[in-house]
């Protein structure tokens, strides 16, 4: 063998070398690019994951909070009169906050500030010219009224009617009170002032003697 093909032979195998040690490295820099990129995977789907979780919490707790509320209905002596949202367990003082607060004529020593509220019922706030005895009705297809004093609670046909805060289904269900007699007691009480005493439904054009007889036992001032 002369010396050139000596030279190619060498030259040859120091070359196929050369790529042998290339490709070992091209693999092993491909093979820690592959790791990183699973890696980076691995991480944003975890952060997916999460973000989502996260996302469902909200919306279970969004769900749970509305389902905590109650609606009550609030009239009389607040700012903004109407259906009010609250946490469950509000007190009357947290609803009359919610109206926009009390209006100046408010007399709020009539009502105990601390009741715990449910849902459905309406509240009636007086004013210093008024006496009361009831401020919440509780109105699900029968008429009730919680008194003053929390411990006395009429239901079904025995409930008294406020005259002076009831709406015109609620006086409609009075015996021989149809829906334009309410609305006349209820314009009367618009034009006039809030009735003073039972008696003062005489005033409304067609209660007689004979139908104040049959009413006057199921309704208050």
């Amino acid at each position: 063998m002369n010396l050139d093909n000596k030279k190619k032979i060498i030259i040859s195998a120091v070359l196929l070398l050369i790529l042998v040690v290339a490709f070992a490295i091209y693999m092993i820099i491909e093979n820690e690019n592959h790791s990183e990129f699973d890696l980076e995977n691995e991480v944003l789907e975890q952060n997916t994951e999460n973000a989502g979780n996260i996302a469902n919490l909200e919306v279970v707790n969004e769900i749970a909070e509305e389902k905590e509320k109650i609606a009550v209905h609030i009239t009389g002596e607040v700012k903004k009169e109407g259906i009010i949202y609250l946490n469950q367990g509000a007190r009357i003082v947290d609803a009359i906050k919610e109206a926009g607060g009390e209006t100046k004529q408010a007399d709020l020593s009539q009502v105990n500030l601390a009741y715990e509220l449910q849902d459905g019922q309406k509240i009636y706030i007086p004013n210093k010219k008024e006496k009361i005895s009831q401020y919440i009705t509780e109105n699900s297809g029968n008429n009730v009224i919680i008194e003053d004093s929390n411990t006395s609670t009429q239901k079904g046909g025995s409930g008294k009617v406020n005259i002076n805060t009831a709406n015109q289904s609620e006086l409609d269900r009075l015996p021989g009170i149809g829906p334009s007699l309410a609305e006349r007691i209820i314009e009367y009480r618009e034009e006039n002032g809030n009735f003073k005493n039972i008696e003062d439904l005489q005033n409304v054009k067609g209660i007689g003697d004979a139908k104040f007889a049959d009413i006057k036992d199921k309704v208050t001032v």
